[in-house]
């Protein structure tokens, strides 16, 4: 049974725990350190630079502060989109008839990723921005002046093109597939309309920050928007090899949409029953 498998049993647990989430490999007291972020104490250190630039490389991860995890609609009233009438009948059709697509092994994408409680990796030059992910996802910012394609190739991260706003990492996206894609945790939807800019930052050595908006015509009446601080790993943490796909013996049993969400926005169970213990590989006692 692999990682992912682990995962999609244990998620629940993590996330009633803490509003994050954590691989089920790790033990429960290991969360705080190898996968939960927490503020640094006392005065933080300048961001270095690069190239006259913040320079955004390192490990970040999630804080217990960001609340509902998961959850897109995070800064709106009640946790509500904006639906268009179209928007409403793709969240129903996610919700009773599509399996998770990262359950599947299919790339998140943005701006889900943003909305992940699992770390990520960040390395940075003059020319290009890399964004890597715990499932063994990335994208790939240019930073060299380009402009959007007339016709972009549909792409779960979309075409992506990056520039610097004084201090600020400004990635444009468009050119969104539109199957198989939920915008967040929840199994809200998304469209080939979506259009997604997000606002990086670097306050200081110790965080880093993004603002979103999030526009897409076809499925939300109004644009809005979502922001996020992470907190820096230790020194020299990596991200490790992961195999979505491999020995996933729980495939057949997932069910259609995101189970149940809380009324604190966030998804799963409100008293969990507790995990089973790990399955021990065949011919091991």
């Amino acid at each position: 049974m692999n990682s992912k498998t682990l995962f999609i049993a244990t998620v629940t647990a993590a996330l009633s725990v803490s509003g994050q989430t954590k691989p089920a490999t790790a033990p429960a007291d290991a969360a705080s350190s190898e996968m939960i972020g927490s503020e640094p104490k006392g005065p933080s250190k300048p961001a270095p630079l690069l190239d006259g630039h913040p320079d955004l490389s390192g490990f970040w991860k999630g804080t217990r502060a960001t609340k509902p995890g998961g959850n897109i609609g995070k800064d709106l009233p009640g946790y509500k989109l904006p639906l268009t009438e179209a928007g409403q009948a793709a969240l129903q059709h996610n919700l009773t008839a599509t399996i998770d697509p990262e359950s599947l092994c299919i790339i998140g994408g943005t701006p889900r990723h943003n909305a992940s409680g699992l770390p990520f990796m960040v390395i940075q030059n003059p020319k290009y921005v890399a964004f890597l992910y715990f499932y063994s996802y990335y994208r790939l910012i240019p930073l060299d002046g380009r402009k959007h394609s007339d016709d972009p190739d549909p792409s779960f991260f979309g075409e992506e093109v990056g520039h610097w706003d004084g201090d600020t990492l400004v990635i444009d996206s468009i050119g969104f597939k539109d199957e198989k894609v939920w915008i967040d945790e929840n199994a809200n939807p998304h469209s080939d309309a979506l259009h997604v800019v997000e606002r990086w930052s670097r306050p200081d050595a110790d965080h880093i920050h993004v603002d979103t908006l999030i526009e897409d015509p076809k499925f939300y009446t109004k644009p809005f928007t979502y922001q996020r601080t992470w907190v820096a790993g230790a020194p020299g943490q990596l991200l490790g090899e992961y195999a979505c796909s491999e020995n996933n013996v729980d495939l057949t049993h997932l069910g259609f949409g995101p189970g149940p969400i809380r009324p604190d926005g966030t998804r799963g169970y409100i008293d969990p029953a507790p995990l089973p213990p790990p399955v021990k590989p065949a011919g091991k006692q």
